[in-house]
């Protein structure tokens, strides 16, 4: 039940703009109890784009989410990607159509510019779910054993989009429950890595993170995240303890100090 991630934008692969989508997104999905094993950045190139999600398909993701692409500018061509990899073609949304006049107070008379038109164009099989901060809606496809989202890419609908549609079905897919704490060792990457690894062998629904960029300034103490999932939340808590005490016996057993993070305060 993996969960891969691609951001589409030329701007993003040149460094012109931060890619924040995804950092929030993978937040989101880690707090949902969702498995996110790849983040991908894509420039907008059509053959690019196709290779890169059809590899994903093969992979038997099962969630592939997509951020960008769907504004209406020629370098915005996702919904095109998508619908030649899927074997249909594009076609324009009446329900789309129809929220823009609404929201612009517009009668069926009034022209819609390019711009428009192109941004209520989706995938003929597409499931459409409409965009409550702006005016590109959320695109489901389901292909093979993947279902693909696209969502916008400016921030706020991005954020809109997800929380609307694509949070609910996460939480109905995964169902898990994370449990996270946050622990200090006085040791270096190298030393601590073994000792990481054996937690995780022995709790393999535990995973183990060292930021050596956070290590204390003039100190030694660097943080070591661990993160329990389970499909129940006491487990997640049972076995989060059980791996922090083990965590705790092998750095103690080395010499090191181990402190909690309310420790540290």
């Amino acid at each position: 039940m993996a969960i891969e991630l691609f951001s589409i934008g030329t701007e993003l692969v040149l460094g012109q703009i931060q890619d924040t989508n995804a950092h929030w997104i993978a937040q989101q999905v880690l707090q949902l109890g969702g498995e996110l094993r790849r983040v991908t950045m894509l420039r907008d190139d059509f053959d690019e784009m196709t290779e890169a999600l059809d590899a994903s398909i093969q992979r038997e993701t099962a969630l592939i989410l997509m951020t960008g692409g769907l504004g209406p500018t020629p370098d915005d061509m996702t919904v095109a990607v998508v619908a030649s990899l899927i074997g249909t073609k594009p076609i324009v949304c009446d329900e789309t159509i129809a929220e823009y006049r609404k929201r612009r107070e517009m009668s069926e008379n009034d022209p819609l510019n390019e711009a428009l038109t192109k941004m209520a164009t989706v995938p003929e099989t597409a499931e459409v779910l409409q965009n409550p901060a702006g005016w590109a809606p959320c695109i489901s496809v389901s292909h093979q054993q993947s279902t693909l989202m696209m969502m916008p890419g400016p921030p706020r609908e991005m954020k809109a989009v997800f929380e609307t549609h694509i949070q609910p079905l996460i939480v109905e897919r995964y169902r898990a429950e994370i449990s996270t704490a946050r622990v200090f060792v006085n040791m270096f990457e190298a030393e601590v890595s073994p000792l990481m690894q054996k937690v995780m062998e022995r709790h393999p629904d535990v995973y183990l993170k060292a930021y050596v960029a956070l290590r204390e300034v003039g100190g030694n103490m660097m943080p070591v995240d661990l993160v329990s999932t389970s499909s129940d939340k006491e487990e997640s808590e049972n076995q989060l303890e059980l791996a922090i005490n083990y965590f705790q016996e092998l750095v103690l057993e080395s010499g090191k100090s181990f402190s909690y993070e309310d420790e540290q305060s």
